[in-house]
């Protein structure tokens, strides 16, 4: 199933080839309400989502990415990992910085906001040039109820939906807030997602062994920044979730994010701009791209391995002054 949600929250089924929608109430208000008593409602919205494809849904209406929030307007929790070890050690190298103890085997996790997401063609006010503004491409999923404690293949069953996510970070911000042992909070603005959300089954191939095996196109101002492959996360989204739950449980609606995806071979480009400054200082001696300046747009869309534009719809944003 595809899943959007309207500025209002409430909640959509987008038809496969997403030219065309269907309210979902009344099985379903929000996309968290449908979460939440997701054994009550799968079988129901599948039906309705069904019916939409094959033409035969009533009140149908044109699907108009523009007019959706974030799927999820807000979440109970938002967790995000740094699942491409190619990109941390790029930053290590760049900076002579001690490695991270246990990077390749216990996943690096930050808890940000999750009150306030930002939909896929919102804005995005920011308080100064200053801070160093920069953009994430990543992947996430959605979970279900996750009990603590469980294993990486259980944790991997409990996946809902797949979203694709633009983690919004401050550069000059963010060395302070970890050195104080704390992690981020004011170098990690609003997070922005995609229109859509997927169930893992929309993906078919492109979802194998926990990734999402796609790349992930990254424009800066209409012009080439990147595209990725999600195929190469260290650790799977199990492994996420299950290191997120570890000693918590985990509430349906809880975001994972797989952090900004990085490829080892430099002709796949950046998905943030960080890497790629860290790229220039590595090969070339010099950092010579700046941040982002009020007005600058980014756009991010997955691809599937043959070029067709990927389930999750298109992220296209600008920067302004709040």
């Amino acid at each position: 199933m595809k899943f959007a949600s309207l500025r209002d929250g409430r909640l959509l089924l987008v038809s496969r080839d997403q030219t065309r929608a269907v309210h979902a109430a009344p099985v379903a208000n929000s996309l968290l309400d449908a979460l939440q008593r997701w054994d009550a409602v799968a079988l129901p919205l599948t039906e309705l989502y069904e019916s939409l494809n094959a033409g035969t849904a009533a009140g149908v209406l044109p699907f108009d990415p523009a007019a959706c929030g974030a799927p999820l307007p807000r979440s109970p929790q938002w967790l995000d990992g740094s699942a491409f070890l190619n990109h941390g050690r790029l930053m290590e190298e760049a900076f002579n910085s001690p490695p991270i103890p246990l990077f390749d085997s216990v996943p690096v996790m930050y808890q940000g906001a999750s009150d306030d997401f930002l939909g896929p063609h919102d804005d995005v006010p920011l308080p100064s040039e200053a801070d160093g503004i920069d953009f994430e491409g990543e992947f996430g999923v959605v979970t279900g109820p996750v009990p603590m404690g469980t294993s990486p293949e259980a944790a991997l069953a409990c996946v809902r939906l797949v979203v694709q996510i633009n983690d919004w970070s401050l550069r000059a911000l963010g060395p302070h807030e970890m050195k104080t042992g704390f992690g981020f909070l004011q170098a990690k603005p609003s997070t922005a997602f995609a229109p859509v959300a997927v169930t893992p089954d929309e993906l078919g191939s492109a979802w194998r062994d926990g990734r999402v095996q796609m790349r992930l196109q990254v424009q800066w101002n209409g012009e080439r920044f990147g595209e990725p492959h999600g195929g190469e996360m260290n650790f799977h989204f199990g492994q996420l979730v299950a290191h997120a739950a570890r000693t918590r449980r985990l509430t349906a609606g809880c975001i994972v994010g797989s952090g900004t995806v990085s490829n080892v071979a430099r002709a796949a480009g950046s998905a943030c701009i960080a890497e790629r400054r860290v790229i220039e200082k590595i090969d070339q001696g010099e950092i010579r791209t700046g941040f982002m300046k009020f007005g600058d747009r980014v756009r991010m869309q997955a691809l599937f391995e043959d070029g067709r534009p990927g389930p999750f719809g298109v992220i296209d944003q600008r920067v302004v002054p709040a």
